[in-house]
């Protein structure tokens, strides 16, 4: 009873308990694990069902929710006294409610999302808004219009540091700017409170395209997507935007010469059995928000322009409580699971999961102001659809009951974080509303092709998303024909570009832990034995798909898995080649194992020579990892387990003269003092990433939190150096 998580297992298992006993409702059917029902209107785009509704006039906002001329919500805030002091038409134009018509009754949204930025200096993404049919007016079309003034100041963060508070004693999320209770004020041209009309602002309305309807037992809701293209000014400049004319909602865009600002998270959910209580500190209402709000705060400051989702953006495992999937959970024998056949109740108790669970973690807290005010670009990870999917055996992935949970969790990962439909857009990369989408082959468990990404982030720098999901195997991460496609689409980057980031999910460069992989793989592991069997309660040791050990399929997931290292290892050779011919100073985003690190590949050092300088060296690649802003962190002792290896030489690479090292960034604790473990951080954590207009450098800044909970975070940096060798 001592062992660290054992009370957070047994609430797993009483779980567990009640979920494996199915529920029917009065009307025969199964009660399913989530019931999503249309937002109260108070509570769209961030607000937590759990709290009051609005004052007609909002408190006043601690410092990560004050209005500061960007973020959610932009309008000014007046108390009761200073109220009365305004005439009586100051007042009524203060206090005006901003209600849409036609009235939308929403399920989710509003979502925005990046795609790229054009050789012709236009900026092109999408927002996205989910309502119920049987709540809202369609007559006409439900329309966004966005403005925005090319010609407008750009905001300086001098103002935003002048109005924070240095003690704040509450972090509860303010009224959000699609609230139409709210108050509100005509904010499309203010600056610092004062009106600001140009002779260059620009408004546009856009029509909202049905790109799919999911019929539920709660009725129907409809999918809508409006298409943006802006051109970008010479300088940074705000866009406002609102949906049938309602509360006005604002976020930033690059000028044109200019490298974007952007953050980037991964692992969005906490994993069965863990209290997330456990992480929410004094004064929030969810222990999802605290690094949120500490990014939100971070983007009040000087805002991000784009917000890279590295996989797990949400997590699905729950979807093995839906009462109709019990049957199958609870089959011990895994040639049983494997035959179960897919019902129709089946296959609809799948589709009201992901769109139900969709719907609350989108539109739930912190997480949900971001996703309105900050463009998305997200990856697929294997929670987005279920722990573990890819990295099992091809016999269970094949199985029809868990096939059509990949290729179901990945139609509504493509719906909800791409803003696509495949049979709406098409399977032609050429020739699709996403300008930076490069379409791969048809997944061996998914009934999907597999969808990368390859976007600008500015004239310097660029980022490559690579679908590294649904192509894989228990023995290939990707195709040979997604490798060609997208070696192609980067060789046709501009020569203006010097830093391409590659975003694969799971390290490339990272301890490895072959011997606990070949430890669970054996038929002699006695653990693994009793937990097949359910002996001595041991039955969590093993997952309750195929009965195999429960770590196995994280460790199968990884690069350096016995059965990916030989691509790994390509991989990395063929980036080099890259690097070196296009002059591209290549960078690996990561996420996924919930720890902090910098991996390193550089070229090997030979004995008796000088280390070459990193600026001329194209092999030189730092695999940042950031992981996870929401999720916990592994225990202490797994934590020392990692870093002990992390010090330890690995030789697979030296036959292309190359060396592979974690980089000792964590010098210090967050509160100052020495630290010993200087390679893995254990602690949770987000990366915002700038390009240091001076140098050329790309910085990655990783944001840890500070102390569990409280929502504050300290900075660990690392400069990525610009190529400075001849190709």
């Amino acid at each position: 009873m001592d062992n660290i998580g054992w009370s957070n297992l047994r609430r797993a298992q009483r779980e567990n308990d009640y979920f494996q006993t199915p529920h029917r409702g009065m009307d025969g059917r199964f009660m399913p694990v989530e019931q999503i029902t249309p937002m109260d209107e108070q509570f769209i785009g961030g607000f937590h069902p759990g709290l009051p509704a609005p004052s007609p006039v909002p408190p006043e906002l601690p410092p990560k929710d004050r209005p500061s001329g960007h973020g959610g919500s932009i309008q000014p805030t007046l108390s009761n006294a200073q109220l009365t002091k305004l005439s009586a038409v100051e007042r009524s134009r203060f206090l005006q409610v901003a209600r849409m018509n036609p009235h939308l009754q929403f399920m989710v949204g509003p979502l925005l999302r990046y795609d790229t930025i054009d050789e012709h200096g236009v900026w092109h993404g999408a927002a996205l808004i989910v309502t119920a049919d049987s709540g809202s007016s369609y007559d006409p079309l439900p329309t966004l219009t966005i403005e925005w003034d090319p010609e407008k100041p750009s905001f300086t963060n001098k103002r935003a540091k002048s109005i924070r508070r240095p003690h704040a004693s509450s972090f509860d999320l303010g009224p959000h700017p699609a609230d139409p209770h709210s108050t509100s004020v005509a904010i499309a041209n203010q600056l610092d409170g004062k009106p600001f009309h140009g002779p260059s602002a620009q408004t546009q309305q856009v029509s909202g395209q049905e790109i799919y309807v999911y019929a539920g037992s709660g009725g129907t809701f409809t999918f809508w997507r409006f298409t943006l293209h802006i051109p970008l000014g010479s300088n940074e400049m705000s866009v406002t935007y609102s949906i049938n004319q309602g509360q006005k909602m604002q976020f930033f865009l690059p000028g044109r010469g200019q490298n974007m600002r952007w953050a980037s998270y991964s692992c969005n959910g906490f994993s069965a059995g863990v209290n997330a209580d456990d992480f929410r500190g004094p004064g929030f209402q969810s222990g999802y928000d605290p690094c949120w709000m500490d990014l939100l705060a971070k983007h009040a400051e000087e805002p991000f322009h784009a917000l890279v989702g590295g996989g797990d953006q949400l997590y699905c495992d729950g979807l093995t409580r839906e009462p109709e999937l019990q049957e199958w959970v609870a089959k011990m024998k895994p040639e049983d699971k494997k035959n179960f056949p897919l019902t129709d109740e089946i296959a609809q108790a799948i589709d009201r999961f992901y769109f139900s669970h969709y719907c609350q973690s989108f539109r739930t807290g912190a997480f949900a102001r971001a996703n309105s005010s900050i463009p998305m670009m997200n990856m697929c990870d294997d929670h987005d659809l279920i722990d573990g999917f890819g990295s099992y055996p091809d016999d269970l992935q094949n199985a029809p009951v868990f096939k059509a949970i990949g290729s179901k969790g990945y139609f509504w990962f493509l719906l909800f974080q791409c803003f696509i439909n495949t049979e709406v857009d098409g399977l032609d990369d050429r020739n699709h509303i996403n300008k930076s989408i490069i379409i791969g082959e048809p997944g061996p468990y998914i009934s999907f092709r597999s969808h990368s990404f390859l976007a600008s982030l500015g004239p310097q720098t660029a980022i490559l998303l690579l679908d590294c999901r649904t192509e894989r195997k228990k023995d290939q991460v990707c195709s040979p024909s997604q490798y060609q496609k997208v070696f192609e689409r980067v060789n046709q980057m501009p020569s203006t570009v010097e830093h391409l980031v590659v975003q694969l999910g799971i390290p490339i460069a990272y301890p490895r832990m072959v011997f606990l992989e070949s430890m669970l793989e054996s038929k002699l592991n006695p653990l693994v034995a009793l937990g097949r069997n359910g002996s001595l309660g041991l039955s969590g040791i093993v997952n309750k798909f195929n009965a195999d050990a429960e770590l196995l399929d994280d460790l199968n997931d990884h690069w350096t898995a016995r059965s990916h290292k030989k691509e790994r290892n390509w991989l990395i050779e063929q980036f080099q080649k890259l690097a070196q011919g296009k002059r591209l100073r290549i960078t690996f985003l990561s996420g996924d194992v919930h720890c902090g690190a910098f991996g390193l590949l550089k070229t090997l050092k030979e004995k008796n020579k000088p280390e070459m300088p990193s600026a001329t060296d194209h092999r030189y690649m730092v695999n940042v990892v950031t992981s996870a802003i929401v999720n916990t962190p592994p225990p202490p002792t797994v934590i020392s387990m990692v870093s002990s290896l992390a010090n330890k030489t690995h030789k697979t690479l030296h036959h292309i003269s190359t060396d592979e090292v974690m980089m000792p960034v964590f010098q210090t604790e967050t509160d100052g003092t020495s630290r010993k473990q200087k390679f893995i951080m254990g602690r949770r954590n987000w990366c915002q990433t700038n390009w240091d207009e001076a140098t050329g450098d790309l910085l990655f800044d990783l944001r840890v939190e500070k102390e569990k909970g409280l929502g504050t975070s300290v900075g660990y940096l690392v400069r990525v150096p610009p190529p400075r060798w001849n190709p």
